[in-house]
Order: structure tokens, then C-alpha cells, then sequence
């Protein structure tokens, strides 16, 4: 009995104990939880005022989607036309004579790759990448290994027609070795592009079903990449062609030639092909680099309209792979004349036309009709 007594007069204790102890968590736990929510209401208005908000480029990829495909269809069609041509007549004529015959065959070969490479530039700007990362990586590759093999190959045309003119005597003496040369020289200018893509090869991945090697707008590699396009097929061709055509062209005013005026007309073709075509490209890539290497673009309107500047300014670069046959090819009376007499081979001339073509325009060009100036024969 007195076990049960003391149990009784325990049990009021005991919850009294409960009930000042609920208490006093229900109101610390309250007033926690409000301290909580206001901390939190302005951590959240805080982070929001600061985060900077998403770039929207829906304008630019509806953009992309009509003109990418259209641009690239009229490259890739013209350009596979005029090499063609250029590699067709090489060799049905047997035509590796020269310096500039042999570096013209290596260069309508990598323009027409880099025609070839269009159709799928194409495919990835107008829908997600589907072809995989073996196909992704192989774009990219020929893309970069056809662009620095071009650019070289222009500078190295720009020096054979320096010594064909400016020195001609001693290009004269060493005829037999320029062309052994030159075939040597395209192989090792074939090796350094296929060096130089090797960040293509790499880096290129099929990141959120588009094929590119960037990762993101501030990424190292862009930088890396960007930098070297701009410095090797860039400026170093245009060293190289300025100084070799400045010094041309002085060769030819001291000369006295009734054919000298149309050689200068051609040289000043060539430069303007390149200028007009390479110049704005590479001056909004050299900008979007300077923009990437400081952190991005903080303004989107100023981000999206250099977009619609490196697409615009991309499409007339590319415009070269069609130009360089008219421009570095059938320019010349004798690669001319060859093309006229392969179409009537082909029967896609008749006989009065290539005469008419062919006889009614043949002058003597004095020293500049030569086996070593195929590219300025007027």
C-alpha cells in the first residue's frame, strides 16, 4: 500500500514536469523558427539582387537556323564546283610543272574538304548533334586541318611568286629543285595543320547535344584555341603576303610591259580576297577572345549582337574555298586555257566557242606568260 501511495503522489509531479517542459519548447521553438524564416527571407532577397540573370539567345538560334544552311549550301556547292575544276584539269593535263601548279592542287584539295565538312557545320547548328563522338571529332578535324593547310599554302604561293618575279634569275637556275621542293614543303605543311588540330581532336565533345570543344563561354581552352587560329592563320599569312606582294608590285612598276598593269590588277585581286574575306572574321575573334579571357560579357544585348557579328563575319571567310580557284587558278591564261580545252574534251563546249575563246584572246605576255607565273598570267 504504501508502494501504491507514493506512485499516486508521483504522478502529478510528473506531469507537471511534462506539460512546463512542452511549453517552454513551443515557445523557444517559435520564436526559432521565426528568427529562421526572417534569416532566410533575407538571405533569399539578398542572393536574387546579386545572381546575374541568364543571357537569352532564342533570337540568334532562330537566326542560325535559316541562315547557317543557307550560306553553307551556296559555299559547299561553289566550292566543290571550282576545286574540282582545279584538281580535274591538274591532272588531265598532267600539270606539276611548277612550284605554284603543285601548291594550287594542294590547295583546291583542302578547300574541298573543307567544302565537304559544311554540310554537317550545318547540321549541328540547326538541330542536336546526333552522328556521335567519333563523327563529332572528325568535323572539327578537317575543319581545322583544311583551314591551316589553306592558310599556309596561300603564304607559300605568296613566296614562289616573290622569287618567280622579283628574283627571277635565280628561280630560273633552281627550276629543277623548286618543284621537288614544293612537294616536300606541302607534306610538312600538311603535318604542321594536323599538329596545330590536335586541341581539336582532344577537347572536341558532344556537350548537351552540340558538338564543339568549348565548354563554356569563359573556358581556358577557348582562349588557347582562338589565340593561335588568330596568330597562325591570321597574321602570319598576312605578313608573309604583304611583304611578298608590296615587293611584286615594285618589281613590276620598274618593269616595262604592256601586261604589266594586268598582273598588278591580279595581285591586288588576291589581296582583296584576302582582306575582305579573313579581316572582319578574325577582328570579332580576336575581340570575343579579349571578352573571354576577362570573364565573359556582362551585357547580354552587347553578347547577342557579337554573336550575329561572328556568324556573319564566319560565313564570309568561309567564302574562300569557293573564291581561290577563280581567284589563284583560273586567273592565269594557261590554267584557262586548259579548263576551256577540258570542258571540250568533256563535250560542255563546242569547237567555235574554244576557238573563239581561246585564239581570239592568246597574246604574247612576254616574261610574265612563264611555267613559273601561272598564278599572275593575265
Amino acid at each position: 500500500m504504501t508502494a501504491a501511495g507514493d506512485f499516486k503522489s508521483l504522478v502529478p509531479t510528473v506531469l507537471m514536469w511534462l506539460i512546463h517542459f512542452k511549453s517552454c519548447l513551443s515557445e523557444d521553438g517559435g520564436n526559432t523558427t521565426l528568427a529562421d524564416e526572417s534569416d532566410y527571407s533575407m538571405t533569399t532577397s539578398m542572393d536574387y539582387e546579386d545572381f546575374p540573370e541568364l543571357c537569352v539567345k532564342e533570337l540568334n538560334r532562330k537566326f542560325r537556323l535559316w541562315f547557317f544552311p543557307a550560306f553553307f549550301s551556296i559555299i559547299c556547292l561553289f566550292g566543290l564546283a571550282g576545286n574540282l575544276m582545279v584538281i580535274l584539269t591538274v591532272f588531265y593535263f598532267k600539270r606539276l610543272k611548277t612550284m605554284t601548279d603543285v601548291y594550287l592542287l594542294n590547295l583546291s584539295f583542302a578547300d574541298l574538304l573543307f567544302a565537304l565538312s559544311l554540310p554537317f557545320w550545318a547540321a549541328n547548328s540547326m538541330a542536336e548533334w546526333k552522328l556521335g563522338l567519333l563523327m563529332c571529332k572528325a568535323m572539327h578535324t578537317i575543319y581545322k586541318v583544311s583551314f591551316y593547310s589553306s592558310m599556309f599554302l596561300l603564304s607559300f604561293i605568296s613566296i614562289d611568286r616573290y622569287f618567280a618575279i622579283s628574283k627571277a634569275i635565280s628561280a630560273h637556275r633552281h627550276r629543277s629543285e623548286t618543284v621537288l621542293f614544293s612537294k616536300v614543303s606541302s607534306a610538312v605543311i600538311w603535318g604542321m595543320a594536323l599538329i596545330f588540330s590536335i586541341p581539336e581532336m582532344v577537347y572536341t565533345n558532344n556537350t548537351n547535344n552540340t558538338c564543339t570543344p568549348f565548354s563554356s563561354s569563359k573556358d581556358d581552352i577557348r582562349i588557347s584555341i582562338q589565340s593561335t587560329q588568330i596568330a597562325l592563320a591570321f597574321v602570319l599569312p598576312l605578313l608573309v603576303m604583304g611583304f611578298c606582294y608590296t615587293c611584286i608590285i615594285k618589281t613590276l612598276c620598274h618593269a616595262r610591259s604592256f601586261e604589266r598593269n594586268k598582273a598588278v590588277k591580279v595581285i591586288l585581286a588576291v589581296v582583296a580576297v584576302f582582306l575582305v574575306s579573313q579581316v572582319p572574321y578574325n577582328m570579332v575573334l580576336f575581340w570575343t577572345t579579349v571578352a573571354t579571357a576577362r570573364g565573359g560579357f556582362q551585357n547580354c544585348t552587347y553578347e547577342n549582337n557579337l554573336l550575329y557579328a561572328t556568324d556573319v563575319t564566319q560565313c564570309v571567310a568561309f567564302l574562300r574555298c569557293c573564291l581561290n580557284p577563280f581567284v589563284y587558278a583560273f586567273i592565269g591564261v594557261k590554267f584557262r586555257n586548259d579548263l576551256l580545252k577540258l570542258l571540250k574534251d568533256f563535250g560542255c563546249m563546242s569547237q567555235e566557242r574554244f576557238y573563239r575563246y581561246t585564239c581570239g584572246r592568246r597574246r604574247s605576255s612576254g616574261a610574265y606568260n612563264t611555267e613559273t607565273s601561272t598564278t599572275f598570267s593575265p
